[in-house]
């Protein structure tokens, strides 16, 4: 195998994660100095930083079309040209509105960035490593999440403009770095019936297995019937619909984005000040990233469901002290954000290692753009509806009731993960497609 080949573009297409990743979190740092400056409600700055999580969910629901109609590596492409006008126009926005704008635009990249970019890395990971390198996305993501919140910190909290400028730097080397990627070979047989160009690629990634395994894709291909949005939807795909939506919102009923977003904020409530909030968000992207490496060793060892039980059950011993340090005020400055510390670890060794792994993996060739549309906006809605209401409710409710919340839906993800998700670990995405749609 040329393990370097595909290594080089796994990570080259897992750096639309981290630009997801850093667009996603350096709103934290900026979003009191921006409410300040403009004089903004709780409500309108909710709405400002919720902006881009509505870019995310039609990013997200709208993504697996360009990448089904025109490949993934175009589709990549434009995503790092939409990341780049959004951090261009971010950092120049004389209003609010302007920069809800920009941000929205940004929120297109986001969404179909978490889409287009583990379906590409899926599509070429040979199965004994798919979930390692699909899972780099998730360690690039993270990464950019601590690099935004160090960025933050050293930049600080009046700097805004800085702050979200600086993405123009990674967003301008994902444009050009995509160029030097191929295309799917998997899409190539599927939607341009280019077998040629196909082997050519699977034999720059394991050149004796490669006929072997075109032929498996072509035979899976003539099996199934042609990859529409109505044959989406006609009931055949019924399993591995609802894992992906399940799963996707799981994920964002623990709480995960609202924490991101707003983890300055969450630790100002413990009466930490600015600047020592934000040196404790920047302790969040360290444990995030280091617990994300460990995920990522032992995805393909242990299995999806083991890393799923893990963090379902961190979720909600975590979550549970959190909310407990809140009622009874009890050196919640401490016991807060070693609690958060824990969530956070929860989140990266399980929901974040595995989410982009699993629903990219679950869905045949001919339907996955769909369904990864389908599970990233499933994930993108909720994520919208949390984060861009958190500062309302823990205004109105207080963020005792609001912790004690998740918890308790992360009772129901174990219980999912206990009784209704399947293992994927190791098995071929033809393979994997007979066992989930078969009647």
């Amino acid at each position: 195998m040329k393990s370097k080949n595909v290594v080089f573009w796994s990570f080259t297409v897992a750096l639309g994660g981290f630009l997801f990743g850093f667009d996603t979190a350096v709103i934290s740092g900026a979003e009191q100095a921006i409410q300040k400056m403009w004089g903004l409600s709780d409500a309108m700055i909710g709405q400002m930083v919720a902006m881009a999580l509505y870019g995310t969910i039609i990013g997200a629901l709208g993504g697996g079309w360009p990448a089904q109609q025109y490949g993934r590596k175009t589709t990549l492409f434009w995503i790092g040209v939409l990341y780049l006008l959004s951090a261009i126009g971010s950092a120049l926005a004389p209003d609010v509105y302007t920069l809800m704008a920009a941000r929205f635009i940004g929120g297109l990249g986001v969404g179909a960035s978490s889409v287009v970019a583990p379906m590409y890395i899926t599509e070429i990971a040979p199965a004994d490593r798919r979930g390692r390198l699909v899972a780099t996305f998730q360690f690039n993501l993270v990464l950019g999440i601590l690099l935004a919140y160090v960025s933050n910190f050293f930049i600080g909290g009046g700097s805004w403009r800085l702050m979200l400028g600086v993405e123009i730097i990674p967003a301008a080397a994902f444009v050009l770095m995509i160029l030097r990627v191929p295309r799917s070979p998997r899409w190539l047989v599927v939607k341009r019936d280019n077998e040629a160009e196909a082997l050519e690629v699977l034999k720059a990634i394991d050149e004796d297995a490669a006929p072997k395994l075109l032929e498996q894709i072509k035979q899976a291909h003539a099996h199934t019937e042609q990859g529409t949005l109505r044959s989406f939807w006609s009931g055949k795909y019924r399993t591995p619909i609802l894992l992906a939506f399940l799963f996707a919102f799981f994920n964002q009923a623990s709480g995960i984005n609202a924490v991101i977003y707003y983890a300055p904020r969450i630790f100002s409530l413990t009466g930490l000040g600015e600047s020592t909030a934000l040196l404790a968000s920047a302790g969040i992207g360290t444990v995030n990233l280091l617990f994300t490496m460990i995920g990522m060793s032992l995805i393909d060892k242990f299995g999806r469901r083991t890393l799923m039980y893990i963090g379902s059950v961190g979720y909600i011993v975590s979550l549970s002290c959190v909310a407990w340090a809140f009622y009874t005020e009890y050196f919640n400055g401490y016991f807060v954000p070693f609690w958060l510390f824990a969530f956070i670890a929860s989140h990266a060794i399980g929901q974040g290692a595995v989410i982009w792994v699993f629903i990219s993996e679950i869905f045949p060739n001919e339907v996955r753009s769909f369904g990864t549309s389908l599970g990233s906006g499933t994930h993108w809605v909720f994520a919208a509806l949390i984060a861009g209401n958190f500062p309302f409710l823990a205004g109105a409710m207080g963020p005792t009731t609001i912790f004690s919340l998740f918890a308790v839906m992360m009772v129901f993800q174990l219980l999912f993960v206990a009784f209704m998700m399947p293992e994927t670990k190791g098995v071929a995405l033809e393979e994997l497609q007979e066992q989930l749609t078969k009647s």
